[in-house]
């Protein structure tokens, strides 16, 4: 309890560079004002990476009535968002994470910051499938959004569709980056260099959230 109250008196006045961050996001509105914010139809194709409670894919089906793959590898988490979603065909859970290859990991369980890059005690074993085998098995040639949200795993997860191409095929990409070490601007900052010769981006929260969309000349090369 008194560490939990001297952390509050921290942040009020010694706040970190992503916590004004996340304060000027809430006061922007950007919970609704960026994050459900796009040309979406019936016809569009979604993937929540990263879909926990099956919160934000249920915000977006409802405003568009599209379909959804939510990946969310943690047992429990996957299994209530399919109980969630059990009567709607148009959103497919997916149990395992996306990545830079098919293996199995240990993630520390801690809610919405689960993540295999921190150690929180309570851990379970998850499965990676490659990306690229995703994409290629259930034939995507358009991803109209992408949102990803999987504490740390971005980093493999972009890089490695970058390196396959397949960021091309992304009109939209909603990421929230995380720092979990010490390298983590750096290797944020080289895969957004690499996202601009696709996609441009539309807003941007430093260690929140920011949006990539994809250049209209590539566009138009559909």
């Amino acid at each position: 309890m008194i560490r939990k109250i001297f952390q509050r008196i921290r942040r009020r006045i010694f706040p970190s560079q992503i916590e004004k961050n996340q304060k000027k996001w809430h006061q922007d509105g950007g919970d609704n004002r960026y994050r459900f914010d796009y040309c979406l139809d019936k016809n569009s194709l979604i993937l929540d990476v990263g879909g926990y409670d099956g919160q934000w894919a249920s915000d977006i089906f409802s405003r568009f009535t599209c379909k959804i793959y939510v990946f969310e590898p943690v047992q429990v988490f996957s299994e209530n968002i399919s109980n969630r979603f059990m009567h709607n065909s148009n959103i497919i859970v997916q149990s395992f994470a996306l990545g830079l290859n098919s293996r199995s990991e240990f993630i520390s369980i801690n809610s919405t910051g689960s993540s295999v890059y921190r150690d929180f005690g309570n851990k379970q074993k998850i499965d990676f499938m490659d990306v690229r085998k995703w994409f290629q098995e259930n034939r995507i040639d358009t991803v109209d959004l992408m949102k990803v949200n999987i504490e740390g795993g971005e980093y493999e997860l972009l890089d490695r569709m970058l390196e396959c191409e397949l960021m091309n095929k992304v009109k939209n990409l909603q990421v929230q980056f995380h720092e979990i070490d010490k390298h983590s601007k750096k290797k944020m900052k080289s895969l957004q260099d690499r996202l601009r010769n696709t996609h441009e981006l539309t807003f941007h929260y430093e260690f929140i959230w920011e949006n990539w969309k994809i250049k209209e000349d590539l566009v138009n090369q559909e």
